[in-house]
C-alpha cells in the first residue's frame, strides 16, 4: 500500500532541490563507496591483523550479505517510523559503525563492525531514491534517476582509488574513518530539507519468521563460500553443514514466503516475466562485474608489484565515462527500447573482460587501464534500462517491494560473485602452477637456464629456486585470472538472450507504470 502523506507534497524547487540532491547524493556516495573502498586495503588489512588476503575478503562479503538483508526491511521501517526519520537514523548508524569499524584490534571484531555497518546501511540506498524522487517534478524524474544512478556508478570505483591512496599515505582505518565528516553533513543537511516532508507512519506487522530464515540460509550460504577453499569443500563437515543449512533454509523460506500475509520479500513478484527477467540479468550481471573489480587489485599488488594507491588509479577512470553517458541514458531511456541499451551494455563487458583475458605479466599500466575507461561505457548503459525492465508494468504501490527485492538479489549476488571469483582463482592457480611445475623441472633446459642466470647474478641455489617459484606463481595466478576474465565475458553474452525474454512497457516518470496491470 502507497504511503498517502509521501505523495501530498510538492516538488522542491531551486536550491532547496539542489541542496537535497546533494544531501541525498552525498550518503548514497557514503555507503556505496564502503562496498569497494576496502578492495585495494585488503593486503594491508589483512597483513597488520595477520590473516590471510583472502580471508580479508570477509571485510568485503560482510558488508554485503548483512545490507542484502536489511534492504527486504526497508519497506517494514519506512512504515513504522516514517522515511525521513528512518533515512537519517540510517546515516547517523552508519558513521557509528564506521567509526568502530577503523577502531577494530582484530578481524574478528573487524568483519562484526563491518556487518553492523552494512545492516544498518539497509534502508539508505531504497530511501535516498524514493526522497530524490519525490523533490522533483515527474517530468523531470528521468533526470533526478540519473543523477541518482551516477552516484551508486562512480562510488564502487572512486572507492579503489581513495582507499588505495589512504592506505599508503595514512594507514587503514581512515577508509572508515572518512564517513564521519561526510555523514555528519549529510545528517545535518537532509534533516533540514526534508523533516517536515515526513511520509505517514503506521503499525504493521513485520514476517519475524521470514527474516530469521532469509539470514539463516544466506548467511550459511555466504559462510560455506567464504570457508569453502580453506576447508577442501566438501571434504569437510562444517561446509557439508553449511550447505544442508542453508538448502533447507532456503526451501522453507521459499514456501513461508509465499504463503505468509505480510512476506519480507515478495517472491509473488516472480510470477512476472519483466520483474523475474530483469532481477536475474542485474543480479548475475552485477555479481560478474563486482566479483572482476575485486580480482584485479588483488592480482595486481599480490602478483605485479602495484602499490595500493597505484591499483585504484587503474580502477578509477570507470567512473569518468559513466558520469558522462548516464545523464545521456536517463533522458532517452523513455524513448528507445531498454533491451537494446542493456544488450550493448553486455557486449561492451563481454569486449572488456575479454581484452582482459589477454593480458600478460608484461602488461603495462596503460595496457591494463584501457579495459577500464571502456568499461565506464557499459555501465552507463547497465542499471537504468535494467530497472526500467524490471518496474514495467508493476502497479505503483508494488514499485518499493520491487526495487527492495531487486536490490536484494543485486547485492546478495555482489557477495556470492566476490566469493566465487576469488576461489576460482586460487583453484585454477593452482592447477596452472602444477602444469607449469611439470614443464619446468630441475632437468629441463628452461630451469636450469632460469637456475644458471640467478646463481651468476649472486643468488644461492636455494635464492635462485625460490626465485624461480616466485615466477611459477606469478605467472599461474596471471593465468588463472585470464581463466575467471574469459569466462565472465561468455557469460555476459549469454546474458543477453534473457533480456529479450522480457518485454518492457514505458515506466511512467516517478516509478508508476503506464501499463500497471499487463504481465
Amino acid at each position: 500500500m502507497a504511503e498517502p502523506a509521501a505523495l501530498e507534497h510538492q516538488p522542491l524547487e531551486g536550491a532547496a532541490r539542489v541542496w537535497g540532491t546533494i544531501a541525498l547524493s552525498a550518503a548514497t556516495f557514503m555507503n556505496v563507496l564502503d562496498t569497494s573502498i576496502a578492495n585495494v586495503s585488503l593486503p594491508a588489512i589483512a597483513g597488520d591483523l595477520g590473516v590471510s588476503p583472502n580471508q580479508g575478503t570477509w571485510v568485503i562479503t560482510s558488508f554485503a550479505v548483512a545490507n542484502a538483508i536489511a534492504v527486504p526491511l526497508t519497506g517494514w521501517l519506512s512504515q513504522r517510523f516514517g522515511q525521513v526519520r528512518l533515512f537519517v537514523g540510517s546515516v547517523i548508524l552508519f558513521v557509528i559503525a564506521s567509526w568502530l569499524c577503523g577502531l577494530a584490534p582484530n578481524m574478528a571484531t573487524l568483519i562484526a563492525f563491518r556487518a553492523l555497518q552494512g545492516f544498518v546501511a539497509g534502508p539508505m540506498i531504497p530511501l535516498s531514491q524514493s526522497l530524490l524522487l519525490s523533490s522533483y517534478p515527474k517530468a523531470l524524474a528521468g533526470l533526478a534517476m540519473a543523477m541518482w544512478a551516477m552516484t551508486t556508478l562512480v562510488a564502487p570505483v572512486m572507492g579503489p582509488l581513495l582507499g588505495g591512496w589512504i592506505t599508503d599515505n595514512f594507514n587503514w582505518p581512515w577508509i572508515f574513518y572518512i564517513n564521519i565528516p561526510v555523514g555528519i553533513a549529510a545528517v545535518l543537511s537532509s534533516w533540514a530539507i526534508y523533516h517536515k516532508r515526513e511520509s505517514a507512519t503506521r503499525k504493521v506487522p513485520i514476517d519475524g519468521v521470514g527474516l530469521a530464515l532469509l539470514v539463516t540460509w544466506i548467511g550459511a550460504l555466504q559462510i560455506m563460500l567464504d570457508l569453502g577453499k580453506e576447508n577442501d569443500w566438501f571434504h569437510s563437515s562444517l561446509i557439508v553443514t553449511l550447505a544442508v543449512v542453508a538448502a533447507v533454509g532456503f526451501a522453507f523460506f521459499l514456501v513461508w514466503e509465499l504463503t505468509d500475509d505480510h512476506p519480507v520479500v515478495d517472491l509473488r513478484l516472480f510470477a512476472r516475466r519483466n520483474f523475474w527477467t530483469g532481477t536475474v540479468a542485474t543480479a548475475v550481471a552485477y555479481g560478474l562485474f563486482f566479483g572482476n573489480v575485486v580480482l584485479l587489485p588483488l592480482w595486481l599488488q599480490q602478483f605485479m608489484g602495484y602499490t595500493a594507491t597505484d591499483a585504484g588509479m587503474i580502477m578509477a577512470p570507470v567512473g569518468l565515462m559513466a558520469m558522462l553517458l548516464s545523464p545521456i541514458v536517463g533522458k532517452t531511456i523513455a524513448k528507445v527500447d531498454p533491451r537494446r541499451y542493456v544488450t550493448f551494455a553486455f557486449i561492451v563487458f563481454g569486449i572488456v573482460l575479454w581484452m582482459r583475458s589477454r593480458f600478460n605479466v608484461q602488461a603495462d599500466f596503460w595496457t591494463i587501464m584501457i579495459p577500464t575507461v571502456i568499461q565506464g561505457v557499459a555501465m552507463a548503459f547497465f542499471f537504468i534500462p535494467l530497472v526500467t525492465i524490471t518496474l514495467s508494468g508493476l502497479p505503483p504501490e508494488r514499485i518499493p517491494s520491487a526495487s527492495g527485492l531487486t536490490n536484494f538479489a543485486r547485492i546478495t549476488a555482489g557477495a556470492f560473485g566476490t566469493s566465487i571469483a576469488t576461489t576460482l582463482w586460487e583453484n585454477r592457480a593452482a592447477l596452472h602452477h602444477a602444469q607449469l611445475a611439470e614443464a619446468i623441472n630441475p632437468g629441463s633446459q628452461a630451469a636450469q637456464a632460469a637456475l644458471s642466470g640467478f646463481i651468476a647474478s649472486g643468488s644461492t641455489q636455494e635464492q635462485a629456486l625460490a626465485q624461480i617459484n616466485r615466477m611459477v606463481d606469478q605467472q599461474a595466478f596471471m593465468l588463472a585470472a585470464n581463466d575467471i576474465f574469459y569466462i565472465s565475458a561468455v557469460l555476459f553474452l549469454l546474458l543477453i538472450p534473457l533480456v529479450w525474454l522480457s518485454h518492457p512497457q514505458r515506466v511512467a516518470p516517478g516509478g508508476g507504470a503506464e501499463a500497471a496491470g499487463a504481465h
